[in-house]
């Protein structure tokens, strides 16, 4: 019987993990080593632009159940506004506008509508897609999908570059065929937008904290894992900055850090070790609430653009050729881009911030999805959760949140 669970790491995955422990009655110590929880989707007040802005863009979909559940679970449904599945693109080579409108149902009757389909695809062209399911686990996306098309420029590469943060020339096949078996495959209602009225800190964050808070668990922010001990098919001991914690035989753990730090504390196992970066650029400026809330960019250095409360933000996926590039010189390439996007062709250059993350999330290859782990460990009283374990999905919110959830799961197992 496990009774008590040390959760190093409070990242979305960390606080799934501990939410669903607590929710089942076990005694939770969450250890974070910054001062704030979130990890790399969180909020914060930039002095930059006066306001608070977002760390990253992320988007979620009505498809993504561990989320939705999460939301529930926190008591953050509130926070969210949801709308029919329309997605508004720019071809920024020919200037060509259309939003891309799939239908609730399954069957995906969108592709024979002019109104709603990705303009200049006719409908059988569509059917290309199924050859991802068909792929080999060493096969990329480009491998399966010739590149030379107007619907891999319109739909597949876009796709494949902000679904799995890796381009389609080494991203894997398979992974993209299960975002798409999640969201297109489970009918147009699962790929309604889901927009967060507030921030990422406030709708998803400080909700879980307050929440685990209610349940009895310790949060200790700064304390920062240094070291773990085993003691043959068992963790021993953590060390920890704050003090060190040994686990008696009803104690368990998450470890719940990034990819890049578990092999350091527990070296010989396996974790992806490549990574791909992502840019994000917020430029403060107060945006008509008419316009869309996100048009994609086709051809452009910007990607998406997001409409968000008092600023306009950039997301560039895969942009490790971005990362060495100024700010100076950043900035007004991707305004240009935004004005674009939002016909705000006599709008000078506004405040803007610049958030590269270099090691955004691990590379979508075929290579490094068979480094990701199970949440099971060699040992018995040690799971892992992270976007990078193996949820069959990549490094998302909903990855992160499902795989708390499963290596939560895991432990209550044990338990019963």
């Amino acid at each position: 019987m496990i009774d008590r669970v040390h959760v190093v790491g409070a990242g979305l995955a960390g606080l799934a993990a501990s939410l669903r422990l607590a929710e089942a009655g076990v005694k939770i110590v969450l250890h974070e080593a910054a001062p704030q929880a979130g990890g790399r989707c969180r909020s914060y007040f930039d002095a930059t632009l006066g306001c608070r802005i977002d760390n990253g863009n992320h988007m979620l979909v009505a498809g993504n159940r561990a989320a939705m559940a999460f939301i529930d679970m926190i008591g953050a449904r509130d926070a969210l506004s949801s709308a029919a599945p329309n997605y508004a693109f720019l071809d920024m080579a020919s200037g060509e506008r259309w939003n891309f409108r799939p239908n609730r149902g399954r069957i995906p009757w969108w592709m024979f509508s002019a109104g709603r389909r990705i303009h200049g695809i006719p409908p059988w062209d569509y059917a290309g897609g199924v050859r991802l399911f068909l792929a080999r686990p060493e096969q990329c996306v480009t491998d399966v999908l010739a590149s030379d098309t107007t619907i891999f420029r319109r739909l597949w590469r876009p796709l494949a570059t902000a679904a799995l943060n890796t381009e389609p020339e080494t991203a894997s096949a398979l992974l993209l065929a299960r975002v798409l078996r999640e969201t297109f495959g489970a009918g147009g209602e699962a790929c309604a937008p889901v927009v967060l009225q507030a921030g990422l800190s406030e709708t998803l964050i400080d909700p879980a904290l307050a929440k685990l808070k209610s349940l009895d668990a310790t949060i200790r922010f700064g304390s920062r894992l240094r070291a773990i001990e085993t003691a043959g098919d068992r963790i021993s001991w953590l060390r920890l900055e704050d003090g060190d914690e040994f686990l008696c035989p009803h104690e368990a753990a998450v470890l719940a850090v990034p990819s890049a730090i578990a092999p350091r504390l527990l070296p010989g196992i396996d974790a992806p070790d490549e990574f791909r970066a992502i840019l994000n650029a917020h430029f403060r400026f107060a945006a008509a609430p008419e316009l869309p809330w996100f048009v994609g960019l086709i051809g452009g250095t910007a990607e998406w653009v997001y409409r968000k409360r008092e600023v306009l933000s950039v997301t560039i996926s895969a942009a490790d050729r971005l990362m060495d590039r100024p700010a100076e010189e950043l900035a007004p390439m991707l305004w240009d881009d935004v004005r674009r996007a939002y016909d705000l062709s006599d709008e000078p250059l506004p405040p803007c911030q610049i958030v590269k993350e270099r090691r955004a999330t691990f590379a979508a290859t075929p290579e490094q999805l068979r480094k990701r782990p199970p949440n099971a460990s060699r040992w018995r009283n040690l799971v892992f959760a992270g976007d990078w374990t193996d949820t069959g999905l990549p490094g998302t919110i909903e990855g992160a949140i499902r795989s708390g959830f499963a290596a939560a799961d895991r432990l209550l197992a044990k338990s019963a």
